[in-house]
């Protein structure tokens, strides 16, 4: 398993104990997290897959974050990017809210800093809801029941799995208010960060464990679509930009996708940015939205190069 370390913007600096200086653990109004991002050298046998179950990622965003590396053979001590610090979604900022588009789960509990965790999503876009709800139960070592419609996909599937290693709810449960539409651990770590889904938002069980503990029944939900965030931090206006579900589609279908389409923003830009409009980096802003690796990125000038 690769061991990891902090990274600084800039380039490597020389010595591990430099980097770990160097990153900065944040809680703001904006974005959470180790800015600006983690970096862990691979051992021979890592994959990216195992890289994200041990640092609490899911496999999409470790692969966006690494476009130059082999998700399955990276090889023995190659850099790889751990994206450690989120945008948080567009407000309101109230219980849970589920961005699909960077397939992560933040949590806000009142006088408490957000918290973010990795999820599975629907694996189709007919799968892929939006909008409100809230939790309408929490259940410990629940039983699963296939729907009619996934049986008739395999019909090798039981009609009924108690609680057990063999139950892909995993030990605990968040029921929403949609029919069908759970919060829940997993037997499968491997499918977390992926769309993969019938619908339900699937979990490290670690991170279920502490959402079970932390939630209570009747938190609002709030599910959203959002490829590109932006936020401040301190002075700077940053940008978080991941795939749109299109693109999310293909890379599942084929292992690639096309280029994006996110209409209007450079007007979501200017509004983020408000009296600092005139500081926008829109060269950094093209290059975030090309690369898509969803790293938080600043893309204001300083107060000298504007104009």
């Amino acid at each position: 398993m690769g061991v990891a370390v902090l990274f600084s913007v800039g380039g490597l600096v020389a010595t591990l104990a430099t980097l770990a200086i160097a990153a900065t653990p944040m809680a703001a109004v904006d974005i959470i997290g180790t800015m600006p991002f983690g970096i862990v050298f691979t051992s021979v046998d890592d994959t990216l897959a195992d890289l994200a179950i041990d640092n609490d990622l899911g496999y999409t965003e470790i692969i966006m974050a690494n476009p130059a590396i082999d998700p399955w053979l990276p090889g023995n001590g190659a850099l790889v990017v751990l994206p450690t610090a989120h945008i948080l979604p567009s407000r309101p900022h109230n219980g849970i809210v589920i961005n699909l588009a960077d397939q992560r789960l933040y949590y806000f509990a009142e006088g408490r800093s957000p918290t973010s965790f990795p999820v599975g999503i629907g694996a189709e876009a007919a799968n892929l809801r939006t909008g409100s709800t809230h939790v309408r139960a929490k259940r410990v070592n629940p039983s699963w029941m296939p729907t009619a419609r996934m049986r008739e996909e395999d019909p090798e599937l039981p009609p009924f799995v108690p609680p057990g290693p063999d139950n892909p709810l995993g030990s605990k449960a968040l029921y929403l208010d949609w029919p069908g539409i759970i919060i829940h651990g997993t037997n499968k770590p491997y499918g977390v960060g992926r769309r993969v889904s019938h619908g339900c938002f699937r979990l490290h069980n670690s991170d279920i464990e502490r959402l079970y503990r932390e939630v209570p029944v009747g938190t609002p939900v709030r599910v959203v679509d959002e490829p590109v965030k932006l936020g401040w931090l301190g002075d700077t206006l940053y940008i978080e930009v991941h795939l749109t579900t299109q693109q999310a589609d293909s890379l599942e279908e084929s292992g690639r996708f096309g280029p994006p389409e996110y209409p209007k923003l450079g007007a979501a830009v200017s509004r983020a940015a408000g009296r600092a409009a005139a500081r926008v980096d829109w060269d950094a802003v093209r290059k975030a939205v090309e690369e898509q690796r969803g790293i938080p990125i600043p893309i204001l000038r300083g107060p000298s190069e504007a104009g």
